[in-house]
């Protein structure tokens, strides 16, 4: 593939130099399994190149290669040249020789600071004790931190100081920043810190019980949703002859037929799909490992993409990306990108443009349809009825029948 790209000898004379030359031809065939293009594998040999000749230069070995060499190399060469995935390809060289095992893996720096040892006891109670998914430990310790931050700064952790007060005057002068759940985020997140400092005996009081709640009614608002036919609108909207198209279509399909939360269908693998049984698996909330039907059109567009849509990679996940590298959607947010260019594409502009509108939505029409909250919460695979009894507002017509008539008529 060398000579492909750089077909002059003079060109592969500069290139083949130093400590990284022998890995050259397999890095870049690596990066072309990866879905780039010839032009950036071109750019990324380029570099590797130089920063091998760089290497060359100083008489160091390819095992001294490092994250801080790499850094060390991109600043003071002027790498602006080499474009803005420079620090990127530097990643990816040592991702790329520490599975060959010809640089050593990264020494891992462990912080001791008061805070960072708290965080990881607290982060190792959370997954271990409560057994908590690593989600909720992303939503929780930023919180944590941010918290002891400011009320300790870097003085010694006393907790035996800490009072109602602290945690208040925190909540209240962050909360107006952000969204009402976000808030009730940040009092759950303090909530469970403090509970775990008692369980200690870091704190003698039980400070939990006196954070203030968030208020939130429960049913006090209703779903946002989209009507059937705009449902209908925005998969049409899928230009179904693209790559992109095929593979967007398949995850509005999911979305909206089958109610799946967007983090459901990041984590959907290859082997979660059976074929023969017509179901599949779900990997839902709380760890639970849930099976579907698989409906017809749905099952039909897995397969357009899957046969004419997914690119070649080492990947399990059924959703890829699609630009290089070729991997599964890092987060949720990547589906709920992909309801949003539907949505503009469709010319809907409900209030709400995440994935669960569809979740809301097939909810929705299902009500309208006649099914009872039971039939769709087990759709919705929600834990507690209570989670399903929100759709019942929707019901006008149901609703209608329940209102008393008003005293003396209508004026």
């Amino acid at each position: 593939m060398i000579e492909q790209l750089f077909p002059t000898a003079e060109a592969r004379r500069r290139l083949f130099i130093g400590p990284l030359t022998p890995h050259l031809e397999g890095l870049a065939v690596f990066l072309a399994s990866q879905g780039y293009a010839e032009s950036s594998i071109e750019g990324k040999l380029r570099l590797v190149a130089g920063l091998s000749r760089w290497l060359h230069r100083r008489q160091l070995p390819i095992t001294a290669l490092t994250e801080t060499l790499v850094d060390h190399f991109l600043t003071h060469r002027r790498c602006r040249r080499f474009g803005h995935g420079s620090r990127v390809t530097g990643k990816v060289l040592l991702s790329y020789l520490r599975d060959l095992g010809t640089v050593p893996p990264p020494i891992r720096v462990i912080d001791d600071c008061p805070l960072a040892c708290i965080e990881r006891e607290y982060a190792r109670f959370l997954a271990c004790e409560r057994g908590l998914s690593p989600a909720t430990l992303i939503n929780y310790l930023p919180t944590v931190r941010r918290f002891l931050s400011e009320r300790f700064g870097g003085e010694t952790l006393a907790f035996d100081e800490l009072c109602p007060q602290d945690t208040n005057h925190f909540i209240l002068r962050h909360a107006r920043r952000g969204s009402r759940s976000r808030a009730q985020l940040m009092v759950t997140a303090l909530r469970s810190f403090l509970r775990f400092l008692y369980q200690r005996g870091d704190i003698t009081s039980d400070l939990a019980s006196a954070l203030p709640s968030v208020a939130n009614w429960r049913l006090s608002h209703l779903p946002k949703s989209l009507l059937p036919e705009q449902v209908e609108r925005l998969l049409a909207s899928c230009d179904r002859q693209t790559v992109t198209g095929r593979r967007d279509f398949a995850i509005l399909l999911l979305l909206a037929r089958l109610g799946l939360r967007a983090g459901e269908v990041v984590a959907l693998t290859l082997e979660d799909l059976d074929w023969e049984s017509g179901v599949f698996t779900v990997h839902g909330k709380g760890n639970r490992r849930e099976q579907l039907p698989l409906p017809e059109d749905v099952g039909d567009a897995l397969v357009d993409y899957l046969r004419h849509g997914r690119p070649l990679c080492t990947s399990r996940r059924v959703f890829i990306r699609r630009h290089a590298p070729h991997q599964g959607f890092a987060s949720s947010v990547a589906v709920c990108d992909v309801v949003r260019r539907a949505l503009a594409r469709a010319a809907l502009n409900p209030p709400f443009k995440g994935a669960h509108l569809l979740r809301h939505s097939l909810a929705t029409r299902m009500l309208r349809g006649g099914a009872s909250l039971e039939e769709i919460g087990d759709i919705l695979r929600h834990c507690r009825p209570e989670t399903t009894q929100i759709y019942a507002k929707v019901d006008l017509a149901a609703l209608r029948a329940l209102a008393p008539s008003w005293p003396g008529g209508a004026s």
